[in-house]
């Protein structure tokens, strides 16, 4: 089994999850008392919301890289950023270990389905900047739209105040479902959940179909981590 390597603590409640979700496909692929090989170097989240709202991108990429040379070392066999806004941070960056891009296995999945016009939720600097965007319709083929700046600034309110702190606020989840709605009937045949927190917000009454990059990002890392499995 190859060891997973997290770069996490952005937030260290989708770390969580990603921990339980890998734990959990690992056991119930391989069996009853298996659980993942991981490493997690876990960031004190402060730093990197404060760089993010500074701009400053390059520091984030360095710190990126910092982390993954730090996996390397302590036995990594592979990475992940568990964290969709930091990809952003890393397309420049150049590591010694393969990266498991979270753009790479949300794009897979939208592509299996053959769904070709898909919604992006996340913080504004996913669903504004290109790098989600641009590299799901270069490389997969598959548009995306956004909402509008109002409904933007909701969900960076929604993610920042709420989600990154652990909370989930019935108002939150209504308003999440109407902005859900409202790219539906801009033609999106999917939504991607493009924040690792944004599963937080679903109920059983959230309409149509969700692409979590969260459970398929660390569903990608549990089948990775089997490859070529001897054990």
């Amino acid at each position: 089994m190859k060891t997973i390597g997290i770069v996490g603590g952005m937030t260290w409640h989708s770390s969580l999850h990603y921990y339980s979700v890998i734990n959990e496909i690992i056991e119930e692929k391989v069996g009853k008392k298996h659980s993942a090989k991981i490493i997690l170097y876990s960031f004190d989240f402060n730093e990197i919301f404060e760089k993010q709202f500074a701009g400053e991108w390059d520091y984030i990429g360095k710190r990126m890289e910092e982390a993954a040379v730090k996996l390397k070392e302590a036995g990594a066999d592979f990475i992940l950023y568990a964290s969709a806004t930091i990809h952003r941070a890393i397309d420049g960056i150049k590591v010694d270990i393969p990266i498991l891009d979270i753009r790479d296995t949300v794009g897979e999945e939208i592509k299996k389905n053959n769904v070709t016009k898909v919604g992006l939720l996340g913080t504004s600097f996913s669903m504004l900047d290109n790098f989600f965007k641009g590299r799901l319709e270069k490389k997969y083929g598959i548009k995306t739209i956004v909402p509008s700046p109002e409904k933007i600034e909701i969900m960076n309110r929604i993610i920042f105040d709420e989600l990154a702190c652990g909370k989930v606020t019935r108002e939150s989840k209504v308003q999440f479902d109407k902005i859900v709605r409202g790219l539906e009937l801009n033609g999106a045949e999917g939504i991607i959940l493009g924040c690792t927190e944004l599963h937080m917000l679903i109920t059983e009454e959230s309409p149509n179909r969700f692409y979590d990059t969260m459970k398929i990002h660390a569903y990608h890392a549990a089948m990775k981590s089997l490859e070529n499995n001897d054990g």
